[in-house]
């Protein structure tokens, strides 16, 4: 397996994806597409993986946006799988003819969600850190939601999750460090996020894998069933 693996921000890196991918043998490529001026080709992978970002996937101000966006839907087009966490799941929505927008409100915290496949995606509590939704592609099987909006979508050979299955508590501590008054302003106890984060971290990197390893069974499932 040979993964794209896109990072947006510093403090935003692949975590468990990242073990999981080394673990089960991938070669793993990093884009960090804001420092990173190549155009990759995503014919070249196996898998795409896009991860969370501080950016908003509306916001074409953002100057790497259309870039992104043009190989998302590249990828999707040359059925390669694509792998959309948070920003990355609203970008590849987006890239698919769908739309992402300011949510109604914020989900910050660990909380549990509605899934229709939980032996695929596992109700969590997953950690949930959005200030933005989506609406699902045109086409795309929807399977699982919150109170906030669509939480995990499938289409084609992608998978695409709101929700941060990546993240440990070296990274979730990376987030709060800073954002203490706007987690407050959301009525977020930024130390006590943290804390649930050190204590749910080993159930959760076993939830993250059981998903990832469903999603790459399924995937390769579906590239076995369209070969001649």
């Amino acid at each position: 397996m040979r993964a794209l693996v896109i990072q947006h921000d510093d403090n935003g890196p692949a975590g468990h994806v990242s073990e999981w991918l080394a673990a089960r043998g991938g070669e793993q490529d990093l884009w960090l597409i804001g420092h990173d001026a190549r155009e990759p080709d995503p014919r070249a992978y196996d898998l795409v993986v896009s991860l969370g970002s501080e950016h908003a996937a509306y916001d074409d101000a953002v100057p790497w946006l259309g870039l992104e966006l043009a190989l998302l839907r590249h990828a999707f087009d040359a059925d390669v799988p694509v792998l959309g966490i948070c920003f990355g799941s609203q970008l590849l929505a987006r890239a698919l003819g769908a739309r992402a927008m300011p949510a109604p409100q914020p989900e910050i915290g660990w909380v549990a969600i509605s899934t229709r496949e939980p032996a695929f995606v596992p109700p969590g509590p997953w950690l949930q850190w959005h200030y933005d939704t989506f609406t699902p592609p045109p086409g795309a099987s929807v399977l699982a939601k919150s109170a906030a909006g669509p939480q995990a979508y499938t289409i084609g050979r992608s998978l695409a999750v709101q929700f941060h299955p990546e993240v440990t508590p070296d990274i979730v501590g990376d987030w709060v460090d800073g954002a203490e008054e706007r987690l407050n302003g959301v009525d977020v106890d930024p130390g006590r996020l943290l804390a649930e984060t050190r204590e749910r971290d080993a159930e959760n990197r076993v939830r993250a894998w059981r998903l990832l390893d469903a999603f790459w069974a399924r995937v390769s499932g579906l590239s076995e069933s369209r070969t001649p």
